[in-house]
């Protein structure tokens, strides 16, 4: 009997003599010297010897398919994994330094799997079905996760994991990961310091919350703060922080609370500071209305490929709110809004890297005027597997908002230093 058929034979049997109600009462402990004792049982009758290893391994997996997810849980455990993709019950990948990887692990069948992604999601009061195969939810220790089970994914029960990290990472951290330069970290503290309002622009997986969560550490702990979010990744240190967080509709398709609503609701709860986990749609309009209206300071993201993408993608999200308003008027809206656009880009060799810093100037006719302050410079001599370059800047404009606000704040000296280094 091979190794996969002998953990199906004992498994089947213990799952069939433990009682549900009593697993629930159980402390990890004591569950685990119960399985440990039917193992030792099961395997004195077993028709070839067990190793002590085998037999650890095998209760291992048990104890994790009971309180953990499964064959996944050694995947969630590993803080050098980012992400989890599970397409199927044999076929799992994982993204580890920014490169996707197949795992050697792999689900005894689909009703393994399906059972898997149903205890995620009751974890956290959602429910996947056949009538609600879709589900976004969120893990025990903030990892986002959705799920899509059949007859909507054809190939077996898909889970996608975005992990979350437990370790800070601040801007000196980024800095030393290669993702952006000295002059670049001070220059987006002092931004946020100085309470511009930022957008910051990137593909999946770019690492566009990674730095949301680190220009939040420089917000003054005497300000309040309303985090909005799909799913809550943000980590704000500060003492003052209210977070809301998006709910779906029920099965009777009531109930639902969408990020409109959220933003909408924040504006009457007295925020110095609004902080969009991610403008995705109709939302945009109150966003942009927010930092209009004292709000100063106030961040988000967005999926665009360039900061001039993502000037463009705030319009489109502003008339799916239906208010019929002219572009020009929307335009002039962004442009009194929003200061500044961050893009951030995951390049081919998996590494992320911030690629171009804009600060919006002003219009001209119907084009919204960009200057770039940093961008990432690719060195075409030197191509290999790892991506190599500089960061490189024309300078600022002493018209800036950026000095404007620098000299209100009092840090224009160590903004001009940023750009004499």
């Amino acid at each position: 009997m091979s190794t996969k058929s002998l953990y199906l034979t004992f498994r089947q049997q213990i799952f069939d003599a433990l009682d549900a109600e009593a697993v629930q009462q159980m402390s990890r402990e004591e569950l685990e010297k119960q399985i440990q004792n039917a193992v030792d049982i099961l395997a004195r009758s077993a028709s070839r010897p067990m190793t002590a290893m085998m037999r650890a391994g095998l209760v291992k997996s048990l104890l994790d398919e009971l309180l953990g997810l499964g064959p996944l849980q050694p995947l969630i455990e590993d803080q050098t994994i980012t992400d989890i993709m599970v397409n199927g019950p044999d076929n799992i990948y994982f993204e580890r330094n920014g490169k996707l990887k197949r795992s050697e692990i792999t689900f005894v069948n689909e009703a393994q799997l399906l059972e898997v992604a149903k205890r995620i999601a009751s974890r956290v009061g959602r429910r996947v079905d056949e009538s609600s195969p879709t589900v976004d939810a969120r893990l025990e220790d903030g990892s986002r996760v959705n799920i899509v089970i059949p007859p909507i994914a054809l190939d077996g029960t898909a889970i996608s994991i975005r992990k979350f990290r437990e370790q800070k990472i601040g801007l000196e951290e980024l800095v030393g990961f290669g993702a952006m330069s000295p002059e670049i970290a001070r220059v987006l503290m002092i931004a946020s310091r100085c309470r511009l309002n930022v957008l910051i622009s990137g593909g999946t997986g770019s690492g566009k919350t990674t730095l949301l969560n680190a220009l939040s550490q420089y917000i003054d702990n005497d300000e309040r703060i309303i985090t909005i979010e799909d799913a809550a990744e943000l980590r704000l240190q500060q003492p003052h922080v209210v977070r809301l967080e998006t709910r779906t509709a029920s099965i009777e398709n009531t109930g639902a609370v969408n990020q409109r609503d959220l933003v909408i609701n924040a504006l009457r709860m007295r925020p110095d500071r609004i902080i969009l986990g991610e403008c995705r749609g109709s939302e945009a309009f109150e966003m942009l209305q927010a930092m209009n209206t004292g709000h100063d300071g106030s961040m988000s993201t967005l999926h665009a490929n360039s900061p001039r993408d993502a000037i463009a993608r705030v319009e489109s999200m502003v008339m799916m709110a239906n208010l019929n308003q002219p572009l020009d008027a929307i335009r002039r809206t962004i442009i009194s809004a929003v200061q500044l656009v961050v893009q951030v880009n995951r390049l081919r060799d998996g590494s992320r890297k911030i690629t171009s810093i804009c600060e919006i100037v002003g219009l001209e006719g119907d084009n919204v005027v960009m200057e770039e302050i940093f961008r990432f410079q690719p060195d075409e001599s030197a191509f290999d597997e790892k991506v190599h370059g500089n960061f490189v800047t024309q300078g600022i404009m002493q018209r800036s908002e950026l000095v404007k606000k620098a000299q209100f704040y009092g840090l224009h000296k160590e903004l001009m230093a940023a750009f004499r280094s």
